[in-house]
């Protein structure tokens, strides 16, 4: 009977695309624009605990299947010591490159000081080094996947290349501090910093299947790093996870992105519509957002599905959760907000909500989309494109997301 009962409910998580346990892993599929991804199924399997494996298994030919055992640093050398900023660019000076530029950030000067012209050489140098240490191509019919409780990849800059049918699954990712990030002056009104790297970025890639991770700045938090000019924290970090240039069908399911600023962006640019205009079809199913300030996503031509997802403020106060950039279709239904700034527009025309929940009260996303000049009739509907449930009820969401959200949870039946 235990035995009919388990199958039974196996054959139930394969359709809903989530089953109940450890033992299933390997038969969930994607619900959403990602659906049919499948990864590595059936090639070869590595094991890798150190940079160094990770690097040569990525690299390996064919299908395959790569299980993260424990910790694996970024800044890894080939000796095993952790690199930092001095080993990319000797001689670099935060401190002294700012001072470069006039008061509170105008323009640079290569003569200001002496020093001036080999700062900005050694920021260049530095950041190009580092890009070249941290960043690791995840290759088409791959599966990622972190092994028990506690498999992470600190500072590792993730990236797919025009890369299709990837897993990446049950990993805690700690986006890179970007050591050498830049000044622009005439970036915004007062100048911005321009960090460069990205906890993963999916370029030109389709069929994707990112699931139960975990993005974080973990032991690096903005409020912890230098503060630059006017007054405010040096931006060290990118994003947690952008998906641009013409990316297709891709899933992003119960994970967790925690304490970051500018977390997810759909879009190259909002002039980049040749690439992007018919592409960028994402789902975002059942994830917890805490402590984003902004882009949970935001999003440039996209048709973009958000559903069942948690958005929690705790120490840090949100500018927005979703943002409707150039010609983005937002699809948002049954999501649950803890605080009012639900929405946001960035030159888009459309936004539509069904049934989202701010402070457990219906959130009439609709009616403030109108407010903002947004229509809600968004050219789309999910329900149309593939096969999906919904929770129905603001509790059930947050019972499940809380629950299995994230690296290390119990894979739950939504």
């Amino acid at each position: 009977m235990r035995r009919a009962a388990a199958a039974l409910l196996a054959a139930a998580c394969v359709l809903l695309g989530a089953p109940s346990g450890a033992a299933a892993t390997e038969q969930r599929t994607p619900v959403g624009w990602g659906a049919g991804t499948t990864g590595g199924a059936g090639g070869t399997t590595w094991t890798v605990h150190t940079r160094a494996e990770l690097k040569e298994a990525l690299a390996a030919t064919g299908p395959k299947t790569i299980r993260v055992v424990g910790t694996v640093n970024g800044h890894e050398g080939d000796d095993g010591s952790l690199l930092d900023e001095q080993d990319y660019a000797p001689g670099y000076d935060l401190t002294k490159y700012m001072s470069c530029f006039g008061e509170d950030g105008t323009a640079w000067s290569d003569t200001r000081f002496d020093y001036c012209k080999q700062q900005r050489q050694l920021r260049q140098t530095g950041s190009t080094r580092e890009k070249a240490q941290i960043q690791l191509t995840v290759p088409s019919d791959t599966t990622l996947v972190g092994v028990g409780r506690d498999a992470q990849l600190l500072g590792v800059f993730l990236t797919v290349n025009t890369g299709t049918n990837i897993i990446v699954r049950n990993l805690r990712l700690e986006a890179p501090v970007d050591h050498f990030t830049s000044w622009s002056p005439d970036d915004g009104t007062q100048g911005n910093w321009n960090a460069r790297f990205d906890a993963m970025t999916v370029i030109t890639g389709k069929h994707i299947w990112v699931d139960h991770c975990t993005f974080t700045d973990g032991r690096f938090p903005d409020a912890e790093a230098p503060v630059g000019f006017h007054g405010e924290h040096v931006q060290r970090h990118d994003g947690l996870l952008d998906i641009e240039d013409g990316s297709d069908f891709i899933t992003v399911s119960d994970s967790r992105f925690e304490d970051h600023d500018k977390a997810l962006l759909i879009g190259s640019g909002d002039g980049r519509g040749d690439r992007d205009r018919g592409h960028l079809k994402v789902t975002f199913a059942r994830n917890l957002f805490t402590d984003i300030v902004q882009r949970g996503p935001r999003v440039r031509f996209g048709q973009v599905h958000v559903v069942n997802n948690v958005y929690v403020a705790r120490s840090r106060t949100p500018l927005y959760a979703l943002g409707v950039g150039v010609e983005s279709a937002i699809y948002s239904e049954r999501n649950v907000f803890r605080y009012d700034a639900a929405l946001a527009a960035y030159g888009g025309a459309h936004f539509h909500d069904t049934g989202s929940w701010i402070d457990g009260r219906p959130a009439g996303l609709d009616a403030v989309a109108a407010g903002l000049g947004l229509t809600d009739d968004v050219g789309w509907d999910p329900a149309d494109a593939y096969a999906y449930r919904a929770l129905k009820s603001a509790a059930a969401v947050e019972r499940h997301v809380l629950a299995h959200a994230g690296a290390g949870r119990p894979y739950g039946h939504p």
